[in-house]
């Protein structure tokens, strides 16, 4: 540890964030170096690291590098202690190449671009429904699984169906994939696996069985999407063409970083975007296409034209002796 005694000033930390590590630099208000120490990532290494800044003085505000990965357990403690917290980016090539590389360097380099004004972001927060939110977000990529599993099981059921023996392949072939799963389902195969009917059998109702949990998966994974997105933006999921699938990005992105979303258009990063070549360099090759945006998907379900509600009094909802009786026709004869 290298650290000086405490004093009645306003100290900016920085910390560089690791799985098992975090270590930590406490700088004073004109960037004098007061000390640096590495602390175990834990509930308690978070409390030790917050008394050892203390112990220079008032934490003012602290920078910290990867507040998602490694940093996100810290970044919370240091919150809900009242800590002001900065998203600092890693140091650029060329000032590690000047100052070399390790962990109570990069913890410096932190704390200074807190201090100097060059480290300005807003870390994400991670409590709330939102939070939740989040998590099945990283769940949808079992969602995802589930689905691709599901479809396989489907096909893998109707190739089956196809090769069947005659009397099994007589009962099963044309039907739909919805009755098809629920009768192979309740087939009931005999003990004799050596006999390819009493095989074949089992394996198409294994199949369907397997159909039939991966789709009580994906249903129940949907619904738990849908009543939290229904907490937090209930008017968003209420449009149109918009699903748990839409609503959960764009809900999730808009209240964990909101600073994000009011950033001036001058300020946002411009994919592709670079400065004018001079006349000799220019090329006739044509411009590159702009990436697409991640959440491009929910302007354009919005922008679909939405479907009026039914009309009762329109003719066309009313029965049709009634219809016919408005259009002057003659009542059919009994």
């Amino acid at each position: 540890m290298v650290g000086t005694t405490r004093s009645h000033q306003t100290i900016t930390g920085g910390v560089d964030t690791h799985a098992d590590t975090h270590t930590a630099a406490a700088l004073d208000p004109v960037g004098r170096l007061l000390g640096h120490h590495t602390f175990p990532a834990s509930v308690t290494g978070y409390q030790r690291l917050l008394d050892w800044l203390g112990g220079f003085g008032e934490v003012g505000i602290g920078g910290v590098e990867g507040t998602g990965p490694y940093g996100a357990g810290l970044a919370r403690h240091l919150t809900a202690q009242g800590i002001e917290i900065v998203e600092v980016d890693r140091p650029n090539r060329r000032t590690r190449r000047r100052e070399g590389k390790s962990d109570p360097i990069d913890a410096i380099a932190a704390a200074r671009a807190v201090l100097a004004g060059t480290a300005t972001g807003t870390p994400k927060t991670r409590t709330g429904v939102v939070e939740a939110i989040r998590v099945l977000r990283v769940l949808r990529v079992a969602r995802s699984g589930a689905i691709k599993a599901h479809t396989a099981a489907i096909n893998a059921l109707h190739q089956m169906t196809i090769t069947a023996p005659d009397p099994l392949r007589d009962q099963l072939i044309g039907l739909s994939s919805v009755r098809l799963v629920t009768t192979c389902s309740r087939l009931r195969p005999g003990e004799n696996l050596a006999d390819p009917d009493q095989a074949v059998k089992l394996a198409l109702r294994r199949l369907a069985r397997r159909c039939q949990q991966l789709h009580d998966e994906i249903r129940q994974a949907d619904h738990d999407l849908r009543s939290l997105i229904s907490t937090t933006a209930p008017q968003l999921i209420a449009r149109t063409g918009v699903g748990p699938e839409v609503a959960g990005p764009a809900s999730t992105e808009q209240r964990r970083r909101p600073r994000r979303q009011q950033r001036p258009s001058h300020r946002r990063h411009r994919p592709n975007a670079l400065p004018p070549a001079h006349p000799r360099l220019r090329r006739s090759t044509p411009p590159a296409r702009p990436q697409q945006p991640r959440n491009q998907s929910l302007p354009q379900t919005l922008r679909r034209p939405r479907t009026p509600p039914p009309d009762p009094k329109s003719p066309h909802q009313l029965p049709l002796t009634i219809y016919r009786s408005l259009k002057g026709f003659p009542a059919p004869v009994s």
